[in-house]
């Protein structure tokens, strides 16, 4: 199968590309290479044949038309997005521009593509969103396909109105596609942004690791190459019009996610002083939803997809990984808005 990725030099993004062509899939990355994106995500398969890579802007209908008429692809996985909620907060047009205008000209072009080849049956477009959409859970239920969308972010806005586009595009124009919505994610090459690497990375650096309110939101962590294999799994096994929800069944609250990661940097990374000794409370952002948590038994029952990585587990590779791959995450650090208070609104 040829699949084209869109944002396949970000966090998950790569993730797909790598197991993609490490399962004998050709793979053509569609990235624009902003902030978050990293060339070096993709270096392990870079150099394989089943590889290219465009340059391209998902707003961009006509790189869009020259890439389905050059690449000529089987699939499409979209999950090119601005992403980090508090940059939301602080500039939500980029993200209603790359969100959801995006969305629409990738639907449009991919329509396009799939009408100039007869329509065929085997074409699927695949729109990877977020459990953000469906707001905040109290302290007990579970997110399930059904669940009523609430988004309280301007991202999870963002993320819930491209949903609608791509679910509207298969209803009036029977484009073939398919729908997953996921917890969070963590793993090698996240971005160091987000709360994992944050944590690694100034705890490494002796810095205030820094806990938004008193650490009580609750998320459910999946382990990032566990949810590109989810992925694959619901391109081509997933029924047209369908939606999956992608969860790793690991809940954990923030505050409880830092001790642990603090208690592996004090086991493989030692230093004078407890690594937890750096948690610093500090001001919530605005709009902060307290628990999300997904009830992914549709895609075990019907694709026969489960997690095979524990919470634990994984925060022990994650860790290990950034201790091993200071080359990759050195150069991040002086991106715009690394290392500083976003979010924090008006």
């Amino acid at each position: 199968m040829k699949i084209l990725v869109t944002g396949g030099a970000g966090f998950i993004g790569s993730a797909v590309v790598r197991l993609a062509v490490s399962r004998g899939h050709e793979v053509v990355n569609l990235d624009a290479l902003t902030y978050a994106a990293n060339p070096a995500n993709v270096a392990p398969v870079a150099d394989s044949p089943l590889y290219r890579f465009e340059h391209a802007d998902i707003r961009d209908r006509a790189a869009l038309d020259r890439i389905f008429a050059e690449h000529a692809p089987d699939a499409v996985m979209h999950l090119a997005a601005e992403s980090h909620v508090d940059r939301s907060i602080d500039g939500p047009a980029a993200f209603m521009e790359t969100n959801v205008t995006g969305t629409f000209h990738l639907l449009e072009a991919a329509r396009s593509y799939w009408l100039a080849k007869g329509r065929p049956d085997t074409f699927r477009f695949h729109h990877v969103s977020t459990d953000e959409v469906f707001g905040s859970l109290g302290e007990t239920g579970l997110f399930t396909e059904e669940t009523a969308y609430d988004p309280r972010s301007p991202y999870s806005a963002s993320k819930a109105a491209s949903d609608h586009l791509v679910r509207a595009w298969g209803e009036t124009y029977g484009l073939p596609v398919v729908l997953s919505n996921c917890s969070n994610n963590y793993g090698p090459y996240h971005f160091p942004e987000k709360l994992i690497p944050v944590v690694i990375l100034n705890a490494l650096h002796g810095q205030p690791i820094p806990v938004y309110g008193a650490g009580r939101n609750v998320r459910d962590w999946l382990y990032v190459e566990d949810h590109a294999d989810a992925l694959l799994t619901v391109l081509q096994d997933g029924a047209l019009g369908r939606s999956y929800n992608i969860g790793g069944n690991n809940e954990r609250a923030n505050i409880d996610l830092v001790r642990d990661l603090c208690a592996i940097l004090d086991r493989l990374r030692p230093d004078a002083a407890p690594h937890g000794d750096l948690i610093t409370f500090v001001a919530d952002r605005p709009g902060h939803d307290l628990r999300y948590a997904i009830d992914a038994s549709r895609i075990r029952d019907e694709l026969g997809w489960q997690p095979s990585v524990t919470l634990q587990e994984g925060l022990e590779r994650t860790v290990r990984w950034y201790l091993e791959n200071e080359d990759w995450w050195r150069p991040l650090l002086s991106r715009d808005g690394v290392g500083t208070r976003l979010g924090i609104g008006s």
